[in-house]
């Protein structure tokens, strides 16, 4: 399945109608059920290229560019040098309606509504989330209202956290350049309503997890989903950091470091793996590589990756050094 580039045309094509100039990656979902979209990238730096640069370019996350380039210098990765564009990706378990955010993947996904006999898609963009004791909370919500040029207030815990680093807020941050909230927000009903998707006066951020417990994107993208996602429309945020698929009786998994409850990155837990696979194995007989598999966790790149395949469809070997085996449910 190709990831597909397109314009303000392509879009309104796929029933989006987005600001004049804007560019989405738009994935047509398979007519099949698979969930597993898009296709991996590579592009060629050029001299004055760094990797956040090419991130917010290609709509990949701060860490998503980099942990799919090991070895390459973020800031100097130096001309003619190859960097893969993650793009391929499983989509998040549960509904395909609304937005849908993983907070491991740092990635948002929207579905929105077909119209007449339009095919129905998939959008998806990187994003921030919360970082420390600021939770980004889990479950679902909706949007309860959008705000063009929002003012932002503030928390007094964040205000007490400003001065106490000798970086004293207002009470009162207007709409401007040194405003964190961007250009546009959407505010969910969680958390009093205090949580918000918004955009950001440091791009470079996106994909971290830094924010005080609203959702980041980059400035172009909450413009085009401000411009598109009515009020009330769904919100499911979750955390998955191990995606599972079965796509004609192979099994994949792309792997995100996880995160705790404050939204803090830990380290892979390889027994994560083990609970993953058996919830999605079920009584199926595959043979599983086991080093590849831990091996795509341990590295949590977040590019899915085949691990298995149906005994029927290829019997398994003999477990051996190498680590492959039989798995039996």
């Amino acid at each position: 399945m190709k990831k597909i580039a397109v314009t303000l045309a392509g879009l309104a094509a796929a029933a989006f109608l987005v600001p004049a100039g804007v560019r989405a990656a738009v994935y047509a979902l398979p007519a099949d059920g698979s969930p597993i979209v898009g296709d991996d990238q590579t592009v060629k730096t050029v001299y004055e290229d760094t990797l956040p640069d090419l991130a917010h370019k290609y709509s990949l996350g701060y860490y998503e560019i980099i942990r799919a380039n090991p070895g390459v210098d973020v800031w100097i990765p130096g001309a003619d040098k190859e960097i893969v564009l993650p793009g391929r990706r499983i989509l998040p378990p549960g509904p395909r309606e609304g937005i849908v955010v993983n907070l491991p993947e740092h990635r948002l996904y929207y579905y929105p509504k077909p119209t007449g006999h339009d095919r129905p898609v998939v959008i998806t963009y990187p994003v921030s989330i919360g970082k420390m004791d600021w939770r980004t909370p889990l479950g679902e919500t909706h949007v309860i209202a959008k705000i063009k040029h929002p003012p932002w207030y503030p928390p007094e815990s964040v205000r007490k956290e400003h001065e106490a680093n000798g970086d004293p807020l207002p009470k009162v941050v207007p709409p401007g350049p040194d405003n964190p909230l961007g250009d546009y927000a959407m505010r969910l009903a969680a958390g009093n309503g205090t949580y918000l998707i918004h955009g950001t006066n440091n791009p470079t951020a996106v994909g971290m997890a830094v924010t005080h417990g609203c959702i980041r994107m980059y400035p172009e993208d909450v413009a085009a989903v401000f411009a598109t996602v009515p009020v009330g429309t769904k919100v499911r945020l979750i955390n998955e950091p191990v995606k599972v698929a079965w796509v004609d009786g192979e099994l994949f998994i792309e792997a995100h470091p996880p995160v705790d409850d404050q939204g803090q990155t830990e380290e892979p837990d390889l027994t994560l793996l083990s609970k993953m696979l058996d919830h999605a194995l079920g009584s199926n007989h595959v043979a599983i590589n086991w080093d590849i598999a831990r091996s795509t966790l341990e590295a949590a790149k977040g590019m899915p990756t085949l691990v298995g395949v149906q005994a029927e469809m290829e019997p398994a070997p003999a477990a051996t050094a190498s680590g492959a085996g039989r798995h039996s449910r």
